[in-house]
């Protein structure tokens, strides 16, 4: 079995930080980029020296990827009363404009910044399946299709998840002429993510999304978890019935309140009361959750997908963070509307927001780990690996001191030159990495065990960026 060594003077695990590590990668036909080995107080040797700090790679658990193009153009006032709902209608007007292609270069320019901040793998929640007439392209998976080719292209690790829409409201109403793109019967959505699962590799997991309660009655609802878990084993062998679930869930007020006149319940209540609700889940923001809900849902070990600089931009408001860590319960991080790429900002103010309305400090650490940043990344990783469903690194599952074997190799390099790391150490390297500034302090990155980002800087950003550009100005036009 062929392998490469890479040796890091420290390395964070799931327990901390541990001295000179070894990173056995297998660079052979069957598990090529997994982790054969890993092992402390190790010397250097014939490793490939990685540097000082090294860590694992970050989960980005809920994207949109064509949001990205019109990052920005939502920040001027049209309605005294802008919200979310608002928001949304100059989401859909952008929408209407990107085919395949669009995506493709959209998703590609996206996915490159996310691997220089240090995401390693994206969960791309994908509604834009149709052309904007409602029509399927001639090869309906065309936009998914152009996803994965984009992740294939920057190099990132891709958690697919074909979103089911059906209709505009609680009551059922018919999807808007600017929502039609995103519809689909149940039996042609399932035979989408048949087709989808047969691409599945180290890069690529597929799973499945509900877009909301709101846009997918109960019966279609339940014929799609029916659906999914009769599917037969995936090209990389993994049966129907371990898919990751998605969903937007009580992200507004207003989405609250019309559940309640409907259905006679609060969303994440109705939700655990209709369906089987277990790890394999992720409810995206769940902002509005009462505290029968919180403790109900910390049961299933679910996890809740919080995109903090999107909420705040939509002005969604604050999840109860505090009460839900007490629960033991879990957490994930996502980019969604893109304006913000940055697991640091991300998890900065996930942690800040929880100051401004309780007037304390250092929110998220507790008695068995006093740091804040320890807590907020590793909380983040896993909960964004259990979302994804892809075992990623040296850092998450089974003993932290030896991974299972098979484990995708994502490590993280952070500039131990950058002035802001002088005089750390491993008692308070996370806290300042996340605390201590706005200068990306992400210098190398492998996926994969491949090499994507060195000095900064991806192997291929410049073609990509002048394809983005292209696109963009012509969107524009």
């Amino acid at each position: 079995m062929s392998s490469r060594q890479f040796h890091a003077e420290n390395a964070w695990f799931a327990d901390g930080w541990r001295r000179d590590v070894r990173f056995d990668i297998d660079t052979g036909r069957y598990l090529s980029g997994a982790l054969l080995d890993v092992q402390a107080d190790s010397a250097l040797e014939s490793a490939e020296s990685l540097g000082h700090w090294v860590l694992p790679g970050m989960p980005n658990l809920h994207s949109h990827a064509f949001q990205r193009a019109m990052a920005g153009l939502a920040e001027r006032r049209g309605d005294p009363a802008d919200s979310f709902w608002t928001w949304r209608e100059v989401m859909y007007a952008f929408a209407s404009k990107i085919g395949p292609d669009d995506l493709r270069a959209i998703a590609t320019q996206l996915y490159v910044e996310m691997l220089k901040a240090g995401y390693t793998q994206v969960c791309e929640f994908h509604y834009l399946h149709h052309q904007p007439d409602g029509r399927p392209y001639a090869d309906p998976a065309a936009m998914s299709l152009a996803l994965i080719e984009a992740a294939q292209e920057a190099g990132i690790g891709l958690t697919l998840l074909p979103t089911l829409y059906m209709t505009g409201g609680f009551d059922g109403r018919k999807l808007t002429e600017r929502q039609r793109r995103f519809g689909h019967e149940v039996d042609d959505f399932l035979r989408l993510v048949e087709r989808l699962r047969m691409l599945e590799s180290s890069h690529l997991r597929i799973g499945v999304a509900l877009h909301s309660l709101r846009a997918v009655p109960e019966d279609a609802m339940n014929a799609m978890l029916d659906g999914i878990n009769s599917l037969p084993v995936s090209r990389s062998g993994l049966p129907g019935n371990t898919m990751p679930i998605h969903i937007h869930i009580a992200e507004q007020v207003g989405e609250v309140q019309d559940c309640l006149a409907v259905r006679n319940a609060r969303p994440i209540e109705w939700l655990l009361d209709h369906a089987a609700v277990d790890s394999r889940w992720c409810l995206v923001h769940a902002t509005h959750i009462d505290d029968k809900e919180l403790h109900a849902l910390a049961r299933t070990r679910a996890t809740v997908g919080l995109c903090p600089t999107t909420e705040a931009n939509l002005g969604d408001g604050l999840f109860p963070l505090k009460k839900w860590l007490d629960a033991e319960g879990l957490i994930g991080i996502g980019s969604d509307s893109n304006i913000s790429l940055s697991p640091v900002e991300e998890l900065r103010w996930l942690e800040y927001g929880q100051r401004l309305i309780s007037r304390h400090r250092n929110i998220s650490a507790n008695d068995v780990c006093a740091s804040t940043g320890s807590v907020l990344f590793g909380s983040a990783l896993h909960g964004g690996t259990n979302a994804s469903g892809v075992p990623i690194g040296a850092f998450v599952g089974g003993d932290a001191s030896l991974p299972s074997v098979g484990n995708r190799a994502d490590l993280l390099v952070l500039d131990e030159m950058s002035p802001l790391l002088a005089g750390r150490d491993a008692s308070n390297l996370l806290d300042t990495w996340l605390f201590a500034g706005n200068s990306n302090l992400v210098r190398d990155v492998i996926v994969n065990g491949d090499w994507v980002v060195r000095d900064f800087r991806h192997r291929d950003e410049a073609r990509i960026a002048a394809r983005y550009r292209a696109v963009i100005a012509r969107l524009h036009r």
